[in-house]
């Protein structure tokens, strides 16, 4: 089985959290949007306003956590329940909030960086190679790609494992992972679709009439949001792809983290259908 009919089977297979995904995080949304208008006035109010932060949190988790489970193969009792599984994306999640509060920090300075390094080029670089615009458009560019592809593509590997089997993973398999260079194109690609192509959507100025460009903006809105999820499907796909993937034949790769055990006699064959059973001595006793 090819790389790509893995895939497909495996969206087939979770084809239930995959419609959750574009269902469940438009309602998120609309939750979310709701809760930012809640009044305050009255104490059941108050009770909302605290309890709604919490059930949107647990959905999200749940929803991401269930996803990876199911997009990913099944083994069995090295995994830990959903509940904890969902538990671990709290703390990734909370990892990539400080790396996106570093880069919003980098981003308000990029301006003087800029103008630090422009002075101190000599005077021939400085007129035309690392001039003023050159040095912010590519610094801006770099903090794009550590925002979108490097920071996601590194936590959603990790996270991905910890939803399955908590804090006990397997690193060898985390580390073949991100040390495919199949997996950082497919990160690359979903990131200039979903982020960066459909950004200049709304770069344009608005024309027509107030009805036109409601409709305008309602279209692109919902295409943002369909090419942004389904590309988040994606890479979690090709994710699991990656990480349970085999040799043809059935042989794992190395540093799949698996070890055979050898199993007593007569306690139980690898294949569960099959099961030890005694016969009449004449017949050669012990089976």
């Amino acid at each position: 089985m090819t790389k790509v009919k893995d895939l497909l089977m495996r969206l087939g297979r979770a084809r239930v959290w995959v419609a959750l995904q574009f269902g469940l995080t438009v309602v998120l949304i609309a939750v979310g949007v709701a809760w930012t208008r809640l009044p305050d006035k009255h104490w059941w109010q108050v009770g909302l306003t605290l309890l709604i932060p919490l059930l949107l949190a647990i959905s999200t988790l749940e929803l991401q956590a269930g996803t990876m489970r199911k997009l990913a193969d099944d083994d069995g009792s090295k995994r830990v329940k959903l509940v904890w599984g969902a538990a671990t994306l709290l703390f990734w999640a909370a990892v990539v909030w400080v790396c996106w509060w570093a880069l919003d920090w980098c981003d308000d300075h990029i301006w003087e960086w800029a103008g630090y390094l422009n002075s101190k080029a000599p005077a021939a670089w400085r007129a035309r190679t690392f001039t003023y615009d050159h040095l912010v458009l590519w610094m801006g560019w770099v903090e794009w790609v550590f925002r979108w592809i490097a920071i996601p593509a590194k936590v959603t590997v990790w996270a991905g494992a910890t939803a399955q089997w908590g804090w006990r993973v397997p690193i060898r398999r985390i580390l073949r992972v991100l040390w495919n260079w199949q997996w950082w194109l497919v990160v690359t690609v979903a990131a200039l679709v979903a982020v960066r192509w459909t950004g200049h959507w709304f770069d344009a100025d608005p024309k027509g009439t107030v009805a036109a460009q409601e409709w305008s903006v309602g279209l692109k809105l919902a295409g943002a949001y369909v090419l942004g999820v389904g590309a988040w499907v994606v890479v979690l796909a090709w994710w699991a792809v990656l990480f349970d993937w085999k040799k043809p034949g059935g042989k794992a790769e190395p540093g799949d983290g698996d070890a055979q055990v050898l199993v007593p006699v007569l306690s139980g064959p690898p294949d569960r259908e099959l099961k030890a059973k005694a016969v009449p001595e004449d017949e050669g006793g012990v089976q």
